[in-house]
Formats: structure tokens, sequence, C-alpha cells
């Protein structure tokens, strides 16, 4: 099986890759290579694919599957449309999970959940890019399948004030400083590991039933923010000094964090994976929290330029906690 990844060497899609190759898929990389991350037994094709050039570069390949990890609007959806139109069997748009109805009228989300996020507005154009591509499919058969990743993790830290791609968080775990847990801290969330959302998805590429289909691959452990927290500090091997701050009150006070909390991370999210498990028997997350949040930390601690703590972010933080206990006094 002949598959095209744009991009491919990201935060989940290392895993995929790396999966791919182990399962004898023939998996070519198209990408700019500007991450240091090798995946043996990948072909690479140098390109970048919002260059009107890329299509000499593709012109001389077909596909069973293309899928593109970096496309967020329905402009990016239009050219792939155009580029692979006649060229692939089966074109896999990477969603996410954030599409979902905010709030929800359901504390149980499936894939028949609404889409519809007024808030955050990277989720509003991956919802745009669904509609296009839908539309696709409806009216000359593009061949697509959808996935909707939530919160998955490998290379990044998934916590939502000071961490992701920063070790802020960490830092501040380290020395004791106090950290913001949003709400009360018991809205309950879902964490997926990148190796066992791989799993899930690799069954899809290439599956004939799952065109015109959308899928979100998750963990079934299911969380409250306060145990996120705590199995993060355990894994740096100390006890968090956690306050709770209202997520209004977080955003009134520091806007760049109204999208991702008020837009998904304020609400309860527990996934139903009832449907990926029926096209691909046998997918199961295996790996909890407690244990991937401790090799994530393990490469992050394998390089120092990898523990990027933000000055802004920190003070931030400081900002936000100075704030909130003012109000209380």
């Amino acid at each position: 099986m002949k598959v095209l990844f744009i991009g491919g060497t990201g935060n989940i899609s290392t895993s995929v890759s790396k999966l791919c190759v182990e399962r004898g898929i023939d998996l070519y990389l198209l990408n700019r290579g500007t991450r240091k991350v090798e995946i043996n037994g990948a072909k690479t094709i140098s390109g970048d694919i919002s260059n009107p050039g890329i299509a000499n570069i593709l012109k001389d390949h077909n596909w069973d599957s293309v899928v593109n990890w970096i496309a967020f609007t329905k402009e990016d959806v239009e050219r792939d449309i155009n580029l692979f139109r006649n060229k692939t069997k089966q074109y896999i748009f990477i969603s996410s999970a954030s599409v979902y109805q905010k709030p929800p009228s359901h504390p149980v989300i499936t894939e028949s959940t609404p889409l519809y996020n007024p808030i955050w507005e990277y989720s509003q154009n991956k919802i745009a890019c669904e509609e296009k591509l839908n539309k696709a499919y409806r009216d000359e058969n593009f061949p697509i399948t959808i996935v909707r990743p939530s919160l998955t993790y490998d290379t990044v830290i998934p916590f939502p004030i000071g961490g992701w791609t920063e070790y802020t968080i960490i830092d501040r775990i380290k020395k004791g400083k106090k950290v913001i847990v949003h709400g009360d801290g018991t809205s309950l969330w879902t964490i997926t590991h990148a190796e066992d959302f791989a799993k899930g998805f690799v069954g899809l590429i290439g599956h004939q039933q799952a065109i015109g289909h959308a899928f979100h691959i998750t963990s079934d452990e299911i969380l409250t923010w306060n145990q996120i927290c705590e199995a993060v500090a355990d894994a740096v091997g100390v006890k968090a000094n956690i306050v709770h701050i209202s997520s209004d009150f977080i955003c009134e006070n520091e806007n760049s964090l109204l999208a991702s909390l008020l837009g998904d991370k304020s609400h309860s999210a527990i996934f139903d994976n009832t449907k990926i498990k029926t096209f691909v028997p046998g997918f199961c997350a295996t790996i909890p929290f407690s244990q991937g949040i401790k090799r994530t930390l393990a490469w992050f601690g394998a390089d120092p330029k990898r523990q990027n703590i933000k000055k802004e972010t920190d003070e931030m933080i400081d900002r936000i906690i100075r704030k909130y206990e003012k109000n209380l006094s």
C-alpha cells in the first residue's frame, strides 16, 4: 500500500509514521524538513504543500491513501481536493475533537454529536474544512475519511496553562510554585498517547468501508483535571501546589487562554469509541496517563534545549494568581 503523509513528523504523526513502516506500508513523507525527526524506512519528498509547484513534484505518483496532518483552513482542503482528485483512493483529513458541540448538551461524545464551537476559531476552521470535504464526497465521490483527535500527546505536555511545547509548568512544579487548575478541577477529560492513537489510525488507512465516515480516536481513561495535574507532579517527583481558579476569571484576565479553555477544556470530554473499535477490531488504548507522562518528561529531560521555560508565561501565571487571591481578600 502506497501512502503519502503531508507532514508526518509531528507530535501525533511521528508515532503513526513509525507504525506504518512497521506494518509494511510504503510510506512517503512530504514536508519541508524543518523538524529533525528521522522515520527509518519512510521515503522523503522535500517540498511545501502550499507551493503551487508541488503538483509538478507529485505528478508521477498515485496513492492508496493521502493524509494531511497540517490542513487547517477551507482553502487548504480545497487545494488538496484539486491536487489529489483522481490521484488517491482515500484522503484522510485530520480534524479535531474540539469541533464537537460547546457547551455539550450530552456528557458522552459520539461521532453524531453536533459540530458547533462558537468560541474557538481553530475549531470553526476545522468544521469548515469538514463541510467542504463532505460536499466534495457527496458531489463527486471524493474519497474522504475524517479523523478527530482529542488531546493527544507524546512530545508535548498536555496541560492547559504553561504546558504543550513549553516546560514552564514543569519548572513551576519543581520549584513548588503555585500552578493553576481551571475550575474546581473535577471536570472530566480524556488524554491519549500518540502511540495509542496510532493503533486506531493506521487501521483506517486503506480501509474501504471508512470512506465517507468520521471517527474520533481516544483513550477510554477518564481523568479529572486535578488527577491530571497530580499525575504530572508525580512524574516530576513532587506534590503540585494547586490553585483552583474559574475559567471565566482566567479568561477575563488573560485573553490568550480564552479559546482553548472556554472553547474546549473547561467542558468535560468523555468519548464513546465504539465506532473506531467497530471499524478497527482490537483497537484499545493501553498507555495510562500516569505512565505516558513519565515517558514525555523523559523525552524533555533528554535534551535541555527542549526545556523551553517562558518568562512571559511564568509572569502571566503569577499575575492571574495575584489578582485572584487579591479578590479573595
